[in-house]
């Protein structure tokens, strides 16, 4: 039970809910401060009225992407900490009911401490739970105990977690407590963090999984609150699978995971798990662009440190680097190790919206290459993030990719949803599809499968994905030209003509605006300080259009943000691009944009300048 006051406070924040609590996937960027974003939400929280509907919509942004964490998830932690008695930052909600264990097996393995994981049933340990795999492909080191009383534990040199049902009685001797809450996800409680586990743990759900949804935190609010809600009943993926297939022409079933890193994390584990099975003995290369987008490049990183047979590899790709040169150097260079070679890479890349020669790409990867034995060397694999072009065919009898063993993977937050919901798919061809039983057994062990609302939201809105594609080109293209006619000494990054009438119709692009300034630091100083003032003057003139935002795909309007300081957050100082990013909904009011940038151009820049 929850005490008078809070379940007072939470029933007064249900019947006042802001409406972009539940629908948003993106929050406001311009009220986020990211080193403070859930303490500084919280405080204000505290300090609003639960009934003023107005005051809690205006609250600073406590995650810029639902992903990581969100109002919702927020509350439920706050008040959950308040009953534990704890600090609101060391409990944390998890869509998974496996990710937290995994989060603390992970801390753990790089501190090279000792894991007890204790529970009473078997039916209190997350589905697809499997101790062997963690061990031997995970390289995770732990106990499992079943206890039928948690009163009396005995002395444990390491970490205890106890695992149980959201009401478990938990010991004084339990460093971490897990409550599961069924077909909902998983809370942890964090009692005892002398080895910097509550920002540890936070980092997995940032990367390799999700924070519990705002629908799902709004059910355990209510529950909490002594209301019965109706869960959503599981969602049959039959139909949503049969669209996937349809789009991509892909082999076999599509994998639907809670979000695109979560199906990466899958893939990833997977073929690593193949490659253990297939190709003992032999070190696994990850080839990565270091410049790609930051959960992409961390993720591989993280997953490279966990496992001694696990390396990166850098794959440059922008900036008048050929990614098929590139890769061709490095399939050879790992091909003579012995290597097995795994390629992760964005077509388009971003920010640049770079794009490959497919055919000698298709043709690299096909090519057979001996080992420094003589042998021939293990066939590569590539993981293809097709987030910004998910209407492309690189499967089928005539995609560009057709016969290359290729995974692809999709962010379902950007246009398979429309911005609505952040599932992700993953789907392979022909060639690559004896991997996909892999991929779909970790993202099980994980439980980082889509929950039932997610895959309702693509169900309904995928089949209309490749028009909404279609209609947001258009619209960017005309934005572009503008934009090239009004101020001609920008750089832009967009597909030419040519690609778009080869299906290659993303909507969004980068602009690198035209400097001056007697020093390279003073030339990027100043374009750094345009940036901002145009982001600022379109959403002060269009703020029901234009939006601070790192996503792609929605229904509406048009998003900037500067990669260097979003999307790209880990990547290297060295490799971050300090441009402007935008991207542009099918539903955009074109002839307010220009008129805005036009006013932008004749601000700050001089008829000497242009």
């Amino acid at each position: 039970m929850i005490s008078t006051q809070i379940n007072e406070t939470i029933e007064n924040l249900i019947e006042n809910l802001p409406t972009d609590w539940l629908r948003l996937t993106t929050h406001r960027l311009d009220i986020y401060n990211e080193k403070f974003a859930k303490v500084e939400f919280l405080e204000k929280f505290e300090g609003t009225d639960p009934k003023d509907k107005e005051a809690l919509a205006s609250l600073p942004t406590a995650f810029d992407y639902i992903r990581l964490g969100h109002p919702l998830s927020c509350v439920l932690e706050w008040a959950l900490a308040k009953e534990a008695s704890l600090d609101a930052k060391n409990v944390i909600s998890f869509s998974s009911q496996a990710m937290p264990i995994l989060a603390v097996l992970r801390r753990n393995h790089f501190l090279n401490k000792k894991s007890r994981l204790v529970y009473i049933e078997d039916s209190h340990l997350p589905t697809g739970f499997d101790p062997e795999t963690l061990k031997s492909i995970y390289h995770y080191d732990f106990e499992l105990v079943q206890s039928s009383t948690l009163t009396e534990l005995s002395s444990f040199e390491g970490s205890t977690l106890v695992i149980g049902p959201y009401d478990v009685k938990t010991p004084n001797e339990a460093d971490f407590v897990v409550r599961l809450y069924p077909h909902l996800g998983s809370v942890i409680e964090v009692r005892h963090d002398s080895d910097g586990y509550v920002d540890e743990i936070q980092h997995v759900r940032r990367r390799e999984s999700i924070a519990m949804t705002p629908h799902n935190c709004l059910e355990v609010l209510k529950e909490m609150t002594g209301q019965r809600p109706e869960p959503l009943k599981e969602s049959n993926a039959d139909s949503l699978k049969k669209t996937i297939q349809s789009i991509t022409k892909g082999a076999g079933d599509a994998v639907l995971g809670s979000c695109g890193l979560s199906v990466q994390y899958a893939i990833m584990m997977g073929l690593v798990h193949y490659a253990h099975e297939n190709h003992p003995h032999h070190d696994i290369k990850f080839i990565v662009p270091p410049n790609c987008y930051g959960g992409t490049n961390d993720q591989a990183r993280r997953v490279a440190a966990c496992i001694d047979n696990v390396e990166i590899t850098d794959l440059p790709v922008d900036s008048g680097k050929d990614m098929v040169t590139e890769l061709e150097r490095i399939l050879g260079e790992v091909a003579l190790d012995g290597g097995v070679p795994y390629i992760i890479a964005e077509i388009p890349t971003n920010p640049r919206v770079e794009i490959p020669d497919l055919e000698k790409l298709r043709a690299t990867l096909k090519k057979t290459r001996k080992d420094g034995n003589g042998g021939e060397a293990i066939a590569p694999v590539f993981i293809l993030d097709q987030t910004f072009c998910p209407n492309v065919l690189f499967f089928g009898d005539e995609g560009y990719l057709r016969d290359a063993r290729v995974i692809s993977y999709v962010s379902g937050s950007k246009f398979p949803s429309g911005g609505l919901v952040t599932a992700g798919y993953g789907i392979a061809n022909e060639a690559a599809h004896l991997y996909m039983n892999y991929v779909q057994k970790h993202l099980d062990l994980c439980d980082n499968g889509a929950t039932a609302l997610q895959v309702k939201v693509l169900t309904e809105e995928m089949p209309s994905m490749n028009e909404r594609i279609a209609a947001a080109y258009k619209n960017t293209r005309g934005f572009v030209d503008y934009i090239q006619e009004c101020l001609p000494q920008a750089k832009i990054n967009f597909v030419s003509h040519e690609l778009a009438n080869a299906s290659f119709t993303p909507s969004v692009f980068s602009l690198d605006l035209p400097t001056k300034g007697e020093t390279h630091e003073e030339r990027e100083n100043y374009k750094r300080e345009l940036n901002h003032k145009l982001i600022e003057m379109m959403i002060a003139a269009i703020p029901d259009e234009s939006k601070h935002c790192v996503s792609y795909g929605q229904l509406k309007g048009c998003y900037w943000t500067i990669p260097a300081t979003s999307t790209q957050g880990t990547t290297k100082e060295t490799d971050k691009d300090y441009i402007v990013r935008v991207s542009v909904a099918a539903d955009f009011s074109l002839e307010k944009h220009k008129a805005v940038f036009k006013d932008f151009v004749e601000t700050y820049y001089s008829k000497e300048d242009l």
